[in-house]
């Protein structure tokens, strides 16, 4: 069987090879250009799904520091595409910086499968590159019920080190907003040995967060030498973070880390909580509401006059009346 070739006109052949090459640098991350590329949210977000490396600048307009750094990444993206085969981007006036960085622009973010890391270091392009390469891998553990006292030992001497943990729940919007600042943490910490971790206080570290006494959302407790220390500062900021860890605990309050609960131990701390919650969701829709209350307090009035005018009509109806005797008729 004879193989026919077609012959095509080289014009034809030449739009041919142009298309091929198009489809090909869509797919591969840009290098080489004197701009970033632009990209919008959707777009942004597709690409954190399907790439295995985002490099996002978050920008806006009329911002020298913004031009800056957009500039020294410029300068930086070829490395970050040769070593680690990243996307390169930059998104302007993006509603989604808000959920990666606390401060206003520029934001440079990391995704790495999806995990952002906020950089927080010099606008150099050796240091982007070199921390952007040293943390190629989400950085926090995430810590359970299961796996805590195992992979800690905060109650029998911390032989694994110093642990920095973020209890945080899924319904914690402010939590998910620090998830960019504490891979920044860790990245900042693990050289001096600090191993930043989460642990979800209302699903699989349910138990723990009770046994050490976390209420609320975020907690940050650091575990070092069989104590915890509690960050009661209001900022969550990466240097504040940075530096209770490594100096600043030392002015905190500690306790000693308390053993795990028993079962039974345990199921009393979840009924008080329970308690106390139910208490205050009820106290916080009051506040928010004062009408309710103010209904409630009309209609317990109503229902507790109602009820004694009830009571006084019934004890009249129920007062025996005078019996009248007729005067008996004599017969002559």
């Amino acid at each position: 069987m004879q193989l026919t070739t077609i012959a095509l006109p080289l014009p034809l052949l030449l739009l041919l090879l142009l298309f091929i090459l198009s489809l090909v640098s869509a797919q591969t991350p840009s290098r080489g250009s004197a701009q970033l590329e632009s990209v919008n949210d959707d777009d942004l977000l597709a690409l954190i799904r399907q790439e295995k490396y985002v490099v996002a600048l978050f920008t806006k307009p009329d911002c020298p520091t913004c031009l800056n750094m957009e500039k020294t990444l410029i300068e930086a993206r070829d490395e970050l595409v040769d070593f680690l085969g990243a996307w390169v981007v930059m998104a302007q006036q993006s509603h989604l910086m808000r959920l990666y960085s606390p401060n206003a622009e520029p934001a440079l973010v990391f995704f790495r499968h999806g995990v952002p890391l906020l950089y927080d270091g010099p606008v150099d392009e050796e240091h982007i590159t070199q921390t952007f390469n040293d943390n190629k891998e989400p950085i926090a553990r995430e810590l359970s019920d299961d796996n805590f006292e195992h992979l800690t030992q905060a109650a029998t001497g911390a032989t694994t080190g110093d642990w920095f943990v973020m209890f945080y729940s899924s319904s914690c919007l402010e939590c998910q907003r620090l998830g960019a600042v504490w891979e920044a943490v860790g990245a900042a910490t693990r050289v001096r040995g600090i191993v930043v971790a989460r642990a979800d206080r209302g699903g699989a570290a349910a138990a723990t967060a009770r046994r050490f006494g976390v209420t609320k959302d975020p907690t940050f407790l650091l575990f070092r030498k069989g104590k915890m220390y509690w960050y009661d500062l209001p900022k969550y900021g990466i240097k504040s973070l940075i530096s209770f860890s490594q100096d600043w605990y030392r002015n905190a309050k500690s306790e000693k880390v308390p053993i795990p609960k028993s079962p039974f131990d345990d199921l009393v701390a979840w009924c008080v909580y329970l308690i106390r919650d139910v208490i205050e969701f009820g106290l916080g829709i009051l506040t928010e509401h004062p009408w309710i209350w103010q209904i409630g307090v009309v209609g317990f009035g109503l229902v507790a006059i109602t009820s004694i005018i009830a009571v006084v009509k019934a004890g009249k109806s129920s007062s025996p009346k005078p019996v009248t005797k007729k005067p008996s008729k004599k017969t002559k």
